[in-house]
């Protein structure tokens, strides 16, 4: 038997937390009998979508200084503000993605290019879910509505 992670069953392979201000495209409505913290979505784009769109929104926030570029633009600054240390070993996610993406930790990437926004979303999908159980296309057409 498989073990089906929350972040694939929720169709939320990044596992955003659910926030009642954002409205993700194909976001599900809160069921707390089904998930309390996490969002959901009505397919598995539409969740990797978001995901996407939330790395994009990164890009326009202060990184850390001496990292980098100005703003948010390295493996190092996105992990680290995706999953902050005090629920996620960041260290050893950093290396995962960064080793994903083809990169340095600290090296500067651009995210709104589609190849490298596709290599960083399979990148986290893999270290939150264990896996990444999707077609290439399925990754290719949510990261593609997030830059449409």
């Amino acid at each position: 038997m498989t073990l089906i992670t929350r972040g694939i069953r929720n169709n939320n392979p990044g596992n955003i937390d659910y926030n009642p201000r954002n409205q993700w495209q194909g976001q599900l409505p809160p069921d707390p009998a089904i998930e309390k913290r996490f969002a959901r979505f009505d397919t598995a784009e539409n969740g990797i979508r978001a995901l996407a769109k939330l790395l994009l929104a990164y890009r326009g926030k202060d990184g850390v200084p001496g990292v980098g570029g100005p703003g948010i633009d390295t493996v190092r600054e996105i992990i680290s503000r995706w999953a902050p240390g005090g629920e996620n070993d960041t260290e050893a996610y950093i290396r995962a993605v960064a080793a994903d993406v083809g990169v340095q930790p600290n090296q500067p990437i651009d995210i709104r290019n589609f190849r490298t926004l596709i290599a960083l979303t399979t990148g986290i999908i893999r270290h939150e879910n264990g896996a990444v159980p999707y077609a290439a296309s399925v990754i290719a057409e949510g990261v593609q509505r997030a830059l449409a």
